[in-house]
């Protein structure tokens, strides 16, 4: 079960915005990832459920930041319910997408296991609904992901295969690159692997 920290940092700037301490590990399900983020000054701010099925689609979803909640699964597309901070009004939202996305680096494991490339596969288009921070506002994206290479590297505890994806906006045409071990991101943009306490899982 790899348990660690992630720094996530504005893409732009590099400010760092929070950490976010993770574990995650493969189950009878599929895959789970449970988080919780804090400020860089140590303060709560959010947190992050996901959980998927063996095919890579997200099972269950709960995010909340800023107070903020969403509760998601794929149904008929992917299907989610938003509450605002008093509880008082919750809005439903669907959409014939694949997946769901957002800051946490959980969504680019799960958008790996969605997809289940290989270096020779095409290049393939995946419609995802995206949650940005800090209301968790819901907006629909169009990418394209492609594994470019996977490479063995030898460490104290055996090969470590990493996965290195080119993921590009669709509407923009904006390109950057993904670096996965398993269900470990090594390094993308605004993300950076802090600490990790355990290796990271093999998936099948």
């Amino acid at each position: 079960m790899p348990r660690g920290r992630y720094s996530l940092h504005d893409p732009h700037d590099h400010t760092l915005l929070a950490h976010e301490h993770f574990h995650c590990a493969p189950g009878p399900s599929g895959w789970r990832y449970v988080s919780q983020l804090t400020t860089p000054a140590g303060d709560h701010t959010g947190s992050v459920d996901l959980t998927l099925d063996d095919l890579g689609r997200p099972l269950r979803l709960e995010l909340h930041a800023s107070s903020w909640q969403v509760r998601g699964a794929a149904l008929d597309g992917v299907t989610w319910v938003r509450t605002d901070p008093t509880g008082s009004h919750a809005t439903e939202g669907n959409v014939p997408a694949h997946a769901f996305t957002g800051a946490s680096p959980a969504f680019l494991v799960a958008i790996s296991r969605l997809l289940r490339l290989t270096p020779s596969s095409p290049a393939t288009r995946v419609r995802l609904v995206a949650f940005t921070d800090p209301v968790l506002a819901p907006r629909t994206v169009d990418q394209s992901w492609s594994l470019l290479k996977s490479e063995a590297h030898a460490t104290d505890s055996g090969p470590l295969t990493v996965d290195e994806y080119q993921v590009t906006a669709l509407d923009t045409g904006e390109q950057h690159s993904v670096h996965l071990a398993g269900d470990v991101v090594l390094a993308a943009p605004g993300i950076d692997l802090e600490d990790l306490e355990t290796p990271p899982s093999a998936f099948d």
